[in-house]
């Protein structure tokens, strides 16, 4: 899709079989394609169903078969979209008192890549599941954070308090290597002393960029990435990828590359050969969070992931969040612009005349909105999938305890989070929910869409267990139900070249006086901070002409 080479064509079943195999890290034969081609009697119990983005409905923005609109309401601002950036937009119009705005959004339910869900043993997140404490610099966010109760106050050294029941709880993190679980995701069981010393060197090299400054008085690097500093040498770093960095400073050993690399496509969805190395040493260096009772490394986190902040926003916004609107067209008309929107729930369309037009949309929708020509650029995006997995309650590992976050060492997956791990009550729940999270980067981003978008639900269960059985040998039998959610667009993909070069510079920018543009697309990563800082721009700009 606009850049991306999305021609399809029939899948047949061994094209399926090739791609879980592929997504499994196996050296396909035909033998392995006849051992997955089997419905194994252990997976029948498993209940569950695929879902996503209302990709059918959104499609409709392809074949732009829609009826003129009959119904017409006037408007100060129409902001569309209400991910992150979008619902970040109307807080910041609604703290300046800007009240005449609405909110279009396609889906049953706010949030985009933030949303949640909820069965009878938990809520739980559909994707982002977690903010770090923020840079004190980032005062916007401190302020929102405050003004929802997350953090409680100050102390004397103007140090953010934040409420205990919002930080990580321990135990935090485990990684499952070499048929066992240890504290902590970097490897530490049977790993040389050359590795690490290598992992001494780099978490150092990391500390120290971290706190260092260009001759702009910038860091080097910061959240927002608008703030980093625009030093030569340091912007050079992202032409070139991560993997090209670690050769270049002379490290070798297999354990810190796939520690990289698990953190590559763990914040961006693909590896360090795929992503640039700015934006790999950014992962590392860019969070300065401080707090009265919490470290640097602390993070903020619920059941339902980052849909708790989702929730915040929308009680906030209220009303003015629309949904079940397609927005399809966004016509520049003079001083006005008109944004005309399928109404999903009654199938009629309808336009909203508006002085200004807020765009919270990934850049390959804003590019099928606005006129031809009018924002035409080649992003890539990274898909994934996320799937709860209910079952009955695991027994105790060889090892360390169950964590928030749960790795496996050289899979393809990042492993799973405990959706419970926040729970207040003592008693072990009777039933657990695990969300297990998957980038698909194993083929173009393009095929990757084409291949999960029609792989059924069977075979999901059969890669997703197999996979949890690596460090849960049975836990098949304790499995009820999965519930696979499908990111087909899941976040901005920053690869080489991309955040320092001519594409997102022009994305920025509008041709119009009265349409802004506000998404995580934007900043070339795709965390909550970006997006918050983006949509308070978009909505800065619209206020801008009455401050």
């Amino acid at each position: 899709m606009n850049g991306e080479n999305t021609r399809s064509k029939t899948l047949t079943r061994k094209d399926f079989l090739w791609y879980m195999a592929l997504i499994a890290g196996a050296t396909v034969t035909d033998t392995q394609f006849i051992a997955c081609s089997r419905r194994e009697d252990k997976y029948a119990h498993i209940k569950g169903k695929i879902n996503g983005a209302s990709a059918a409905i959104g499609h409709q923005l392809r074949n732009g078969s829609f009826t003129t609109p009959d119904q017409t309401e006037t408007l100060d601002t129409v902001i569309i979209g209400s991910g992150i950036a979008g619902l970040s937009a109307a807080y910041h119009l609604l703290e300046n008192n800007y009240t005449a705005f609405k909110v279009l959004e396609l889906e049953p339910h706010p949030g985009g890549n933030a949303a949640n869900g909820e069965n009878a043993y938990s809520a739980y997140p559909l994707g982002a599941h977690y903010l770090p404490i923020p840079n004190l610099g980032n005062q916007p966010l401190l302020n929102f954070l405050q003004k929802i109760g997350i953090i409680t106050g100050y102390d004397e050294k103007q140090m953010p308090i934040y409420q205990e029941l919002d930080l990580r709880y321990d135990p935090e993190e485990r990684l499952f290597i070499r048929n066992r679980w240890q504290e902590g995701l970097v490897p530490q069981f049977g790993v040389s002393d050359t590795a690490q010393a290598e992992f001494r060197r780099f978490f150092a090299t990391m500390e120290k960029l971290r706190w260092q400054k260009g001759s702009d008085n910038l860091y080097l690097f910061d959240i927002p990435v608008a703030n980093s500093s625009k030093e030569p040498e340091t912007q050079a770093l992202d032409n070139i990828s991560m993997k090209a960095y670690l050769n270049q400073e002379g490290y070798h050993t297999t354990e810190i590359y796939w520690y990289l690399d698990y953190c590559c496509r763990d914040d961006y969805g693909a590896g360090i050969d795929i992503i640039s190395a700015w934006a790999g040493i950014h992962y590392f260096a860019s969070r300065k969070g401080k707090a009265a009772n919490a470290d640097t490394f602390a993070v903020l986190t619920w059941p339902e992931g980052n849909g708790h902040l989702v929730k915040k926003l929308c009680d906030i916004i209220g009303k003015r969040i629309q949904t079940s609107s397609l927005a399809y067209k966004v016509t520049p008309a003079g001083d006005k612009v008109w944004v005309d929107y399928l109404d999903v729930k009654t199938a009629t369309t309808k336009r909203i005349i508006a002085n200004t037009c807020i765009m919270a949309t990934p850049q390959f929708v804003a590019h099928r909105l606005l006129p031809d020509g009018d924002y035409n650029h080649h992003f890539n995006y990274s898909p994934w999938l996320v799937a709860n997995i209910t079952l009955d309650p695991l027994p105790e590992s060889k090892g360390f305890p169950l964590c928030w976050d749960n790795v496996f060492y050289k899979s393809r997956s990042l492993g799973y989070i405990n959706a419970q791990h926040q729970r207040l009550v003592q008693e072990a729940p009777t039933k657990q929910v695990l969300t297990y999270y998957l980038p698909l980067d194993h083929l173009s981003p393009a095929d990757s869409r084409r291949y999960a978008l029609s792989l059924p639900h069977e075979h999901w269960v059969k890669l997703i267990t197999d996979d949890m059985e690596t460090a849960h040998p049975g836990i098949h039998q304790l499995i009820n139900e999965i519930e696979v959610w499908i990111w087909g667009h899941g976040m901005i993909r920053p690869t080489v070249g991309f955040i320092t070069g001519t594409a997102i510079a022009a994305a920025r920018e509008s041709k119009h006086k009265n349409i802004f543009f506000a998404h995580s697309d934007l900043s070339g990563i795709s965390i909550f901070e970006e997006a918050f800082y983006q949509g308070c721009k978009a909505a800065a700009a619209v206020l801008a002409p009455s401050i």
